[in-house]
């Protein structure tokens, strides 16, 4: 055999094809991806809160406004309503400047503050950008403001206006920026990840298990009915995410400093996990076979951006703000930062989860219904007489 009627061989042709098409993919997918870090970091929301009753408040809040990068500034929203907002995370950044701001400045003896709130329990890239954004606004009005109230002071007591702003740069600072995360994060990449980690540990087992299941459906035709089968297939899937999210919970337990009270939720949501991306995966292999793997892994790689653990939903491109909507892995790894990290409710991600897989699950059986013809059933021991 020449090495061109090899090439020309059924594994060679496919093995080509599967090279190149999955680096397109790879790269297609994840590089327009991840262009929207930083270019959409102006789709990031956040409030700036001003209940200062003197006049300082309402000059930094319209400079704000002004100068910063953000198209959705929320102004007319109280602080407790922001702050619930972006335990939500809603927002992604809370500006709250107090009652006595503008009388603070005025007193030497005190030092006037703004607090800036950010959450942690979400996506990376947010609360990166968000610490930079408030670091870069407390050295401009540090700056700012220990100059003024000092020029002010000195003023005050009489001395020269150019002596005074030379003696300005030796007075402390007046102004101190008041930094709040709140959800605090453990140090470390394993644990900023392991949202994204949990929920992927069981997608990719239960995407090759929705090739085996349905492989053995159809094999096993003829000897059950396809409703019985259909059954089986779920049971089956049901039992493996029990072990496997048994397996995956136990291994992140044994890595991760979490709370032991924990272990059940955390193992019940890998158990969901798995249905629900088992139903998911199986769609494409119930509506056309082995091939449908070609397809489950590119809808795998756009989830791994739109699942919110590196970039949050409004900074994604329309595509995979779409797929964040209706695929299983958004709602898993939310879920798992609001649970894991986080003080708000984890029930709408949890149904939202649900919500994918009873879909997914309707749709697998109008497929088998549709597609599968019923087959007549031979009795297993009349098959094994024969």
């Amino acid at each position: 055999m020449k090495f061109t009627e090899f090439l020309k061989s059924k594994g060679a042709i496919g093995s080509i094809f599967m090279g190149v098409f999955y680096a397109v993919c790879m790269l297609g997918i994840f590089l327009p991806g991840y262009t929207a870090i930083p270019g959409n970091i102006d789709q990031l929301p956040i409030a700036i809160i001003n209940d200062d009753v003197g006049e300082t408040g309402a000059q930094i809040t319209e400079n704000l406004v002004e100068q910063l990068p953000f198209e959705k500034i929320k102004t007319n929203i109280s602080n407790k309503a922001a702050l619930e907002d972006l335990e939500d995370n809603e927002l992604a950044l809370v500006i709250h400047i107090p009652e006595t701001f503008s009388a603070d400045l005025r007193n030497s003896d005190v030092s006037s503050s703004i607090d800036f709130t950010l959450n942690e329990a979400g996506a990376t890239v947010v609360s990166s950008s968000m610490t930079q954004v408030v670091s870069q606004i407390n050295e401009q009005l540090s700056e700012q403001f220990s100059q003024q109230t000092a020029q002010g002071i000195l003023m005050n007591i009489n001395v020269p206006e150019e002596q005074a702003k030379e003696m300005a740069e030796l007075i402390e600072n007046s102004y101190v920026g008041n930094v709040v995360k709140i959800n605090d994060i453990p140090d470390g990449m394993h644990n900023n990840m392991l949202p994204m980690f949990l929920t992927m540990s069981l997608y990719v087992g239960a995407m090759i298990a929705a090739m085996q299941l349905v492989g053995a459906f159809k094999v096993n035709r003829g000897r059950a009915t396809k409703t019985r089968l259909f059954i089986y297939v779920q049971l089956t899937a049901i039992l493996i995410g029990v072990i496997a999210g048994l397996a995956s919970a136990g291994i992140a337990f044994g890595i991760n400093d979490l709370s032991g009270d924990l272990f059940f939720q955390i193992w019940g949501q890998q158990i969901l996990n798995y249905w629900v991306c088992f139903n998911f995966t199986a769609i494409v292999v119930f509506l056309i076979g082995e091939a449908g793997m070609i397809l489950n892994i590119p809808i795998l790689l756009v989830q791994t951006i739109a699942n919110g653990a590196t970039i949050s939903r409004d900074m994604m491109y329309v595509p995979y703000k779409w797929a964040s909507h209706i695929t299983p892995m958004y709602y898993s790894v939310q879920a798992y930062f609001a649970n894991i990290f986080g003080s708000t409710s984890v029930s709408p991600y949890l149904l939202g989860l649900a919500l994918v897989g009873i879909v997914a699950m309707l749709i697998n059986v109008v497929i088998v219904w549709i597609l599968h013809k019923p087959m007549p059933v031979v009795d297993s021991r009349e098959s094994a007489k024969i």
